[in-house]
């Protein structure tokens, strides 16, 4: 990952809690008044690709993996973070047990190589990101096919080896040709494979789609090496230019992830983190490098077209920058979400790295998850990566803890992805060693996603997010005597339903 909207005039109405903000007031009934959760998502990158966040290195035993996975998690749930965005597919290999893609050198030190004993990090990752209430979301990168950080050999199962034709050497680096229809296909089959047999909550992508472009030692930029699949295009009937063909190419595959992830699962989120310049002068101040004309990507016509659920810019330049301004690129992106997705700008949280001058002091990413909450249209934060969070680099997660994501939040509701409210919660109370034990179903005994439980104690109102399997919960440490419970269910779109309320005391 590279560690570098005319405004709407008629707000459409949306749903209870969707929108950012301070908690306002909902009514349970017609006498009760509840404080609405805030509706933010909160997440962190964890990248596999140079073992950047996990595992800290290859060859760790499983038990060590499965340590630092769970101290990642935790952590997560520290900080009232709600998603975990986890790169599954660092390049044509796997975090997780697959028949198309050779398990991740990552992983064991050698491609192909599973983990002994066997498990699959991909399923414990989503157990247990689960188990904490927190979203996981399979990070894939369509196109790439190895890595210069990778020192293993190449499985023999690697598309490089049984599809030699589609892949293209550039620079360091093995790409898929996306101009190359078997390449396209193989991609896509590595993602649905992978929605269909696991219970993530989203797909995602980041800014790799044609490669960032390389130099030759006269300074010269390479070209891609596509002439194969260009020249086919033409014999083929192509009218559009090499360029456009290019970009042509790029949205066609979020276009079929899109509709083939919605076919699958249509709860599971599609989103996508482009470089967070579209093409400079758009708008007028902003200068630097053009994603639009280098690696071909349209990421304001996903955003526009509604291929996308949510829509992660990475605006890794401080407030201040004058040719790259995070307030001035966060409004622009807004602007043109015509089709009112999620927008959560992606933050580069391990710029505040250490003392030296030229990191960032921590306030600059506190304050701008606040002109994230105050740009309308914006309703969470991405930060890359999870390692500057578990190092708590120069205070940053303390920071986090202790200021914006002090109380919990509940990711935005995907309202276009369907209505269906989650039934009315049942709710009992029962007096237990030192406090109160309430006990949660729903009709049928389903389990929801999340349960919101509001406590009312010396009329003042506590919040806690409790994972949907919870069905008994002890209220005793922390609230020992409350005067008023309101339980909520909260579905896998986000939907909030019917708050039920219960007086402790009167059920005794």
């Amino acid at each position: 990952m590279i560690c570098q909207y005319w405004l709407i005039f008629v707000l459409l109405l949306i749903p209870t809690g969707i929108a950012s903000g301070e908690p306002k007031e909902i009514r349970a009934d017609s006498a009760t008044k509840l404080p609405e959760v805030r509706r933010e998502f909160r997440a962190a990158w964890v990248a596999t690709v140079a073992n950047i966040d996990w595992p800290s290195k290859p060859g760790l035993t499983v038990s060590e993996q499965q340590e630092e996975l769970h101290a990642i998690l935790d952590r997560a749930v520290q900080l009232n973070l709600n998603a975990i965005i986890f790169q599954v597919r660092p390049h044509c290999d796997a975090l997780y047990d697959s028949k198309l893609e050779p398990w991740s050198e990552y992983l064991t030190g050698t491609m192909g190589q599973p983990p002994q004993p066997a498990y699959d990090p991909l399923a414990m990752f989503v157990k247990e990101a689960h188990a904490r209430g927190l979203e996981l979301h399979a990070w894939f990168n369509p196109y790439r096919a190895s890595h210069p950080s990778g020192h293993s050999e190449l499985a023999t199962t690697h598309i490089s080896k049984t599809k030699p034709h589609v892949v293209r050497k550039y620079g360091k680096y093995l790409w898929l040709d996306p101009g190359e229809p078997e390449a396209v296909r193989h991609s896509l089959d590595v993602i649905v494979d992978v929605v269909r047999r696991y219970d993530i909550d989203g797909v995602h992508f980041d800014d790799y789609f044609y490669p960032y472009p390389i130099k030759d030692e006269q300074g010269k930029q390479i070209p891609f090496p596509d002439d194969r699949s260009w020249e086919q295009s033409l014999a083929d009937g192509e009218t559009l230019d090499r360029d456009d063909w290019r970009r042509k190419n790029v949205d066609q595959f979020i276009r079929q992830v899109y509709q083939a992830t919605k076919k699958e699962k249509p709860w599971v989120k599609f989103g996508v983190s482009p470089f967070g310049i579209w093409k400079p002068g758009h708008p007028e101040s902003i200068q630097g490098f053009n994603a639009y004309a280098s690696l071909y990507a349209d990421a304001r016509k996903w955003l526009d077209e509604g291929w996308v659920d949510y829509f992660t810019p990475q605006l890794y330049w401080q407030i201040e920058s004058s040719g790259q301004s995070y307030p001035v690129l966060l409004k622009w992106w807004h602007e043109q979400n015509r089709q009112q997705r999620h927008l959560w700008p992606g933050n580069y949280a391990s710029q505040v790295a250490n003392a030296e001058l030229k990191n960032w002091p921590v306030e600059e990413l506190t304050q701008q998850i606040k002109i994230t909450r105050d740009q309308p249209g914006a309703t969470g934060n991405v930060h890359f990566s999870m390692k500057s969070l578990m190092d708590d680099r120069r205070g940053v997660a303390e920071a986090l803890a202790n200021g914006p994501y002090q109380e919990p939040a509940l990711v935005p509701a995907s309202n276009w992805l369907g209505n269906q409210l989650p039934d009315k919660a049942e709710v009992t109370s029962r007096k237990s060693q030192g406090g109160l034990k309430i006990q949660m179903d729903l009709p049928g005994d389903n389990d929801p996603w999340l349960w919101v439980i509001r406590t009312k104690t010396n009329g003042r109102w506590q919040t806690e997010i409790v994972p949907g399997h919870v069905r008994t919960y002890d209220l005793s440490a922390a609230i020992p005597s409350p005067s008023l419970v309101a339980v909520s269910a909260v579905n896998r779109l986000g939907l909030e339903g019917p708050v039920t309320t219960i007086n402790p005391e009167e059920q005794q």
